[in-house]
């Protein structure tokens, strides 16, 4: 291993083991810091490393690391890392992580953090001070800040949107979510859904959703190979879920509930003969012949639906959620339109939640949004419907361990023409 000493710590590679062992002990941590990511990456090409500052035999500060060969040598990332326990060891950690790049001759570092630069309240309303005592210490270590940033890019999600869970039961999850947010919840369990976990040799099921979902929203699905991967390096803390509908038990559960709104509206009806007057039984009448009217429409729709998808289970939304000691998240998702109405998306929330809190997990980052509170933002607007709260993060920190050669193979590469 390739080891640099100061002081009384040392700046070393550590195993796979050590580096597990070591995210066990934090409260915080991304699942991009973690054996499985490594795992994924490894399978997807890249050269992975875990290095750490670490004193008197124990690690203070880690980080999976990735490197990618490049025109002129290797570039290596940090993606929500470093990780560690105490702010002041990180310091010790980027000396000795600037000397080991200049010794590997790295031609670049790329490093995303995964501490909050601000918090914001779900509606746009400054929560917190920014973060500068991180943003200062980094650049006192050499490192040069891209700034901050909305939107979205290939490589980082800059605004992410949270939730507590602690505190929450199975039985208060739902009373936690907004008001719309508990109107869908409601809905869409009338509906006979079913929530079900995809097998490995399902993952195409998964993929073929995607494909339809990026491609109306504008971006690259990440394919089957992908999903295959990630499959096999997370293991059972990925669960590709999906929610699913029969329309044939779709329409005898509408036929069912429309048959037990014709009793009660005949009852009903029977009761105002005896006493005409009572508003009260007028009013619930009222209710009840508009529900009856919703499933005349139910019904239609059920039959029509029937009559297309036949007598199997249809999908009608997906999730991939991925359970960590430290947060539950929720990575991809996508939906089939011609099914918004049945309302699955908030369904699959639900089911990660409360499995989450069955676990002991007590974060949700359901990641990206676009930072923008005006109303423009619609994966905002959905994420709204369960009450949390949104985190501004940092962008990235670059160091180039020798710049002026950086900088020739940049000029070079720019003549040559390649990227």
């Amino acid at each position: 291993m390739n080891q640099l000493n100061k002081l009384n710590g040392i700046f070393k590679e550590i195993t796979r083991e050590e580096f597990a062992n070591f995210i066990s002990t934090l409260d915080k941590c991304s699942y991009e810091q973690s054996v499985e990511m490594a795992d994924l990456r490894d399978r997807r090409g890249y050269e992975t490393k875990y290095l750490a500052w670490v004193t008197n035999n124990i690690v203070q500060v880690a980080a999976l690391t990735y490197f990618q060969n490049v025109w002129g040598g290797k570039n290596m990332g940090i993606y929500y890392g470093p990780v560690y326990n105490q702010l002041e060891d990180l310091p010790l950690f980027l000396g000795g992580l600037k000397r080991y790049l200049k010794k590997e001759k790295i031609l670049k570092l790329i490093l995303f953090p995964y501490e909050d630069y601000q918090i914001y309240s779900d509606d746009g309303v400054k929560k917190s001070k920014d973060n500068n005592q991180l943003l200062y210490l980094y650049k006192n270590s050499g490192f040069h800040y891209q700034g901050n940033q909305n939107g979205f890019t290939n490589e980082q999600i800059f605004w992410h949107y949270v939730k507590d869970l602690a505190g929450l039961s199975q039985d208060s999850l739902s009373v936690s979510f907004s008001k719309k947010g508990r109107s869908l919840l409601k809905k869409a369990k009338t509906f006979g859904i079913k929530i079900r976990i995809l097998k490995r040799d399902e993952l195409g099921v998964f993929d073929e959703l995607m494909a339809v979902t990026s491609c109306r929203r504008g971006y690259e699905n990440k394919g089957i190979d992908y999903y295959i991967d990630l499959y096999d390096s997370f293991h059972d803390k990925a669960e590709f879920t999906i929610a699913t509908i029969n329309f044939n038990d779709y329409l005898t559960n509408v036929l069912s509930k429309k048959l037990e709104l014709d009793k009660k509206i005949a009852d009903l009806r029977e009761d105002l003969l005896k006493s005409p007057k009572s508003k009260k039984k007028q009013n619930r009448l009222r209710e009840y012949e508009d529900q009856h009217d919703s499933f005349v429409i139910r019904e239609e729709e059920a039959k029509r639906l029937l009559g297309k998808y036949g007598n199997e289970d249809v999908v009608l939304a997906g999730s991939l959620f991925i359970y960590t000691q430290q947060e539950l998240v929720y990575l991809y998702s996508g939906s089939y339109v011609e099914f918004n109405k049945f309302y699955a998306p908030a369904l699959l929330q639900e089911y990660a939640m409360i499995k989450a809190i069955k676990k002991g997990i007590s974060f949700y980052n359901m990641l990206g949004v676009t930072g923008n509170f005006d109303g423009t933002d619609g994966v905002l607007g959905f994420k709204q419907n369960f009450n949390g709260y949104v985190i501004q993060k940092f962008s990235s920190f670059t160091y180039y361990p020798k710049l002026f050669k950086y900088g020739i193979i940049k000029s070079l590469k720019f003549l040559l023409g390649r990227k």
